[in-house]
């Protein structure tokens, strides 16, 4: 698959991962839209792109927002055409520091849920049902082991990362014969603001660079090989026609 000329939206793109995949993207050719909820970090991610010479815009928006969704998916398709990728990297851990799931707040655990699960379903059925009618497209989830193993203190994290895993594996098994690709990827541990938030006393040197991440997760989208319906981790993975 090549990424040339095709319009790519990503979450949580303002910084970490969405902010490394969103450089990598543009420089493959890709219109990159840009969503995160801080409009002013937002742009300053799409400047820089632009100086490179790539085309990106920046939506201000908060994905937990019902209300906000169809106009995102409005404005993103009139900025840049259908779109043909969608990465939901937006994440929400949560309070810091983490606490244990019978002492979390259940509208804490809402706002999770909401930002990791509900917003990209949401997202997904304002712009993967236009994906069916074309016969072509991708959405990927960024995962986390957090969603296969049960760390104590991850607990609202946890569930909806892994509600998440299977709401890919659903997509997938719906939207293929439609021609949409739908997987979720693993990226690891990352020296990322979230992750120090969740770990402050981590050792940077034994994390994952997400620029490094982020060059993976790219080579899978445009490898022929990755299949719908799959969960791949990142460090696991090497690309392969």
């Amino acid at each position: 698959m090549t990424l040339k000329h095709q319009s790519v939206l990503i979450t949580g793109a303002s910084r970490g991962l969405g902010k490394a995949l969103s450089k990598k993207l543009a420089r493959r050719g890709a219109r990159v839209i840009l969503v995160a909820r801080g409009a002013s970090e937002l742009e300053r991610v799409a400047a820089e792109i632009r100086a490179e010479g790539g085309e990106a815009h920046a939506l201000a928006c908060d994905i937990a927002d019902k209300r906000a969704i169809y106009p995102l998916s409005a404005s993103a398709a009139e900025l840049a055409g259908p779109i043909d990728v969608l990465i939901h990297n937006a994440s929400e851990l949560g309070p810091t520091p983490l606490r244990l799931l019978f002492d979390t707040e259940c509208e804490d655990l809402e706002r999770v849920l909401a930002v990791n699960l509900v917003g990209p379903f949401r997202l997904s059925k304002a712009i993967g049902g236009a994906m069916a009618l074309r016969g072509h497209g991708t959405i990927v989830h960024v995962s986390s082991d957090a969603s296969v193993n049960a760390y104590p203190r991850w607990g609202a994290y946890s569930v909806a990362k892994a509600a998440a895993d299977h709401l890919s594996r659903v997509l997938a098994s719906e939207l293929e014969e439609h021609g949409v690709r739908v997987f979720s990827v693993d990226p690891g541990e990352m020296d990322t603001a979230m992750h120090a938030a969740a770990i402050p006393d981590a050792d940077p040197r034994t994390l994952a660079d997400p620029e490094a991440v982020a060059e993976r997760i790219v080579a899978m989208l445009e490898s022929r090989a990755v299949k719908s319906g799959t969960r791949l981790e990142a460090w696991n993975w090497s690309a392969v026609s």
